[in-house]
């Protein structure tokens, strides 16, 4: 039922009110660059790399499993994306990303990492024809993470158990712009992907592991840790979204109190488990009426409302517009995509991966 959550780094879909971050919005700021002349070389290659496999498309799922490209010859608007656990690295361009009433903006120096599930905002704010927005993005793989937690001493903040919320910036090293360099180059001999990829994605992770976001891949790969938690009941509302929702016996599912459950649900998402459950309600109605042409009423009944104009309150308030509307647009807007000779499917509304100007 929730297949696309898991084929798609993530579905986006217009924002009902797109804006740039604002003052009042926390924004990370860059505090240390690696070897300038080292960097720029590793990156300008990465680059040209990304361009030549993404001319003429903005998005391409790549044989080599849990990497995808992206190009934008545009600044995009704002729209909200549901993002799986990865990490997105800018090699040209800028990007950012809002929840809750944080900012983070990505360009070359940052990369983006989410370690769960999570509703955004993004945006692409540096990206022109001449200087296309380049980028990938590399699921995470939990298996391979937590084999290597087995073997790397853990951050400070990890074992302090201190909760971090599923998001976070991290300085791009050259080692990872090497590593992720022959990650692509491997593209060109598709016949060592099998053998060479998992290799290079466990040095990507072990890199991750032991840079300045460490704690936050810990969090995610360690069993009991309350991200771990967390992590399992979105796995759950993610396979259940349509059933009814009990907050009390979810928490008692990750074997955490109420209470608890519910400070660091919040925490670490920005949202409550009841919203978080009403925005996997809304997004997949959205795709059925979409991608299956099914009438609002079905889909809302469909993903567990019962009440109609409940659904239609609720849908106009997340998307901007009621559903009919809404559809009308984003039938257009993919028309208007595939005129310019874009590559759109039913399940990427706008493609992309990460997004706005203030931090990712």
């Amino acid at each position: 039922m929730f297949a696309h959550f898991h084929c798609n780094a993530m579905i986006c879909h217009r924002a009902r009110r797109p804006s740039l971050p604002s003052a009042a919005m926390r924004i990370t700021s860059d505090s240390s660059l690696p070897d300038p002349v080292a960097f720029e070389a590793v990156r300008s290659r990465l680059a040209q790399r990304i361009a030549r496999w993404t001319d003429g498309v903005e998005q391409l799922a790549t044989a080599n499993p849990g990497l995808t490209l992206y190009r934008h010859d545009a600044p995009t608007e704002a729209m909200r994306c549901m993002v799986e656990p990865a990490i997105a690295l800018t090699v040209q361009g800028a990007k950012c990303a809002v929840l809750g009433d944080n900012v983070y903006a990505y360009h070359p120096h940052r990369f983006l990492l989410t370690t769960l599930d999570l509703p955004v905002v993004l945006q692409a704010v540096e990206a022109s024809a001449r200087t296309p927005y380049l980028s990938l993005v590399l699921k995470l793989d939990e298996r391979a993470i937590a084999e290597l937690v087995m073997q790397c001493p853990a951050p400070a903040p990890a074992r302090e158990g201190r909760p971090m919320r599923g998001i976070a910036l991290g300085h791009t090293s050259v080692q990872m712009l090497e590593t992720f360099d022959r990650l692509v180059q491997m593209l060109d001999e598709p016949q060592a992907i099998p053998v060479l990829a998992p290799l290079l994605q466990r040095e990507i992770f072990y890199r991750l592991l032991v840079g300045d976001q460490g704690a936050l891949l810990w969090q995610l790969a360690s069993v009991g840790s309350q991200g771990h938690r967390v992590a399992s009941a979105i796995g759950w509302l993610k396979a259940n979204f349509a059933q009814p929702l009990r907050v009390e016996s979810l928490a008692d599912l990750v074997q955490m109190s109420p209470s608890r459950f519910h400070h660091h649900f919040r925490q670490l998402t920005a949202m409550s488990p009841l919203q978080f459950q009403k925005h996997l309600r809304l997004s997949e109605a959205r795709r059925l009426m979409l991608t299956e042409q099914v009438d609002a009423a079905t889909a809302a009944f469909y993903v567990g409302y019962e009440s109609p104009s409940q659904f239609s309150r609720e849908y106009r308030r997340q998307f901007g517009a009621p559903p009919r509307r809404d559809m009308a647009r984003l039938v257009g807007a993919m028309g208007a995509g595939a005129r310019r000779g874009a590559t759109h499917t039913t399940q990427h509304i706008e493609h992309l991966r990460l997004l706005p100007d203030a931090a990712v």
